[in-house]
């Protein structure tokens, strides 16, 4: 097949695919903002040259991403000479975490067992190949960390605390500020993984919240936070460009030798990504104006919690009672697999995740729902569904109503067989 009619095969694929999806994915990534598509594409034809380059065009193109790094500081309420672009969110923890240890050569790394994969298994490689100490907070039924734990594993001897805002898998906040000040309190860097919060929460106040309020003003990010990283395609922006912030006079050795990015990462800029990235957080920033639109999406999130628990009620909501995030819903259907309903509602046109869209290949159980204590036959059939800003009400309905039939088939035949 050739290369054009390889193009016009795909492009029929993704009409069809999205005439028909109704797509609760949306933690795994998100449909890129039209706006951000045509900055990107400009950038593509228009500023394609090297922003290191001194000739006038390079300068152009110099000149788009620095707008980008603004843009992207201002929904963080950050400096722009703070923010560094990286390859995505898994390099910027990377970079974060492993250029910590470096840095302040304390070989102590402390995590809890719910975060991203990208910080657990960066925690087992530098344990295993690296000889890096690393010690695990413990959580809650509910995934949230416990301070307690924290204080007692957090002493002089680590080099860095790594632990996320929300969880990908169940949308639970984590109580970052008071993790921060304890750290500050006692001499340790911060890293906190953002990744699910930026451009869905307020960032630069740190004000959390099941609908996201903002109920209390509280401090400022760089008040309790040392390092942040987050990636553009988890609001609306490209894949493959990530972001580290890094509170200004926190150390780090690279990963990445080079001048680019401020000597922090080498390696020629994604002029379009970062373009794209900048276009995003502007988009982003300004729908948090608004956090009646939260409110609205959250309810829709309960409605979906509600009509599925009330068609299956053996379904159980996984997280339910904590703060969580307005997008994120986890339910466990008991002894079905989640894998086999989600190929059912991926027939019917619902996407939806068994976890982390990294893992999701995998047949065990989600680490981080055994972590809060959920049984194994829970675990197996639990499903994540994560809303955009652009969900809809009739997609909520329609999907509820696929995913009780599918269930309700799935059982039967599992029941069937037994």
């Amino acid at each position: 097949m050739g290369q054009g009619e390889l193009g016009r095969e795909a492009d029929g694929m993704c009409r069809h695919v999205n005439s028909a999806v109704v797509y609760l994915d949306n933690n795994a990534t998100t449909r890129p903002a039209p706006e951000v598509v045509e900055a990107m594409v400009s950038a593509l034809t228009a500023a394609w040259h090297n922003p290191s380059s001194v000739h006038r065009a390079g300068q152009e193109a110099r000149a788009r991403v620095e707008l980008a790094r603004q843009a992207v500081a201002a929904l963080i309420g950050a400096k722009p000479k703070e923010i560094t672009f990286t390859s995505g969110g898994t390099e910027a923890i990377d970079l974060a975490v492993r250029g910590s240890i470096l840095a302040t050569g304390r070989r102590v790394l402390v995590t809890s067992p719910v975060e991203h994969a990208a910080i657990r298994d960066l925690a087992e490689s530098l344990k295993e190949r690296e000889g890096v100490e690393v010690r695990w907070a413990a959580v809650d039924g509910r995934g949230v960390v416990s301070l307690d734990s924290l204080r007692k594993v957090v002493d002089a001897s680590v080099g860095v605390v790594s632990i996320q805002w929300a969880n990908n898998e169940t949308g639970v906040v984590q109580p970052v500020e008071e993790i921060g000040k304890l750290c500050r309190e006692r001499g340790v860097v911060f890293h906190c993984d953002g990744t699910q919060w930026v451009g869905k929460m307020e960032a630069g106040t740190g004000d959390a919240g099941t609908r996201g309020r903002g109920d209390a003003e509280r401090g400022t990010l760089s008040a309790w936070c040392d390092l942040l990283t987050f990636s553009a395609h988890k609001f609306h922006g490209p894949k493959g460009v990530g972001v580290l912030w890094a509170r200004q006079g926190v150390r780090l050795v690279p990963r990445l030798s080079g001048v680019q990015e401020k000597g922090r990462r080498g390696g020629t800029e994604n002029v379009p990504g970062i373009v794209g990235a900048g276009v995003a957080a502007r988009l982003a920033a300004a729908w948090l104006r608004d956090p009646g639109e939260r409110d609205r999406l959250a309810r829709l999130r309960d409605r979906l919690e509600e009509l599925v628990v009330r068609g299956a009620p053996d379904a159980r909501v996984n997280s339910v009672g904590g703060e969580r995030l307005w997008n994120t819903t986890n339910i466990g259907f008991p002894r079905l697999e989640a894998e086999a309903l989600l190929l059912m509602l991926s027939e019917r046109g619902v996407c939806a995740s068994a976890g982390a869209a990294c893992s999701s290949g995998s047949l065990d159980p989600s680490p981080v729902l055994l972590a809060m204590g959920v049984p194994p036959e829970v675990a197996h059939g639990s499903l994540r569904f994560s809303l955009s800003r652009e969900t809809t009400e009739a997609e909520i309905e329609e999907a509820a109503g696929i995913v009780v039939e599918c269930v309700t088939r799935l059982g039967a035949s599992t029941a069937a067989v037994g």
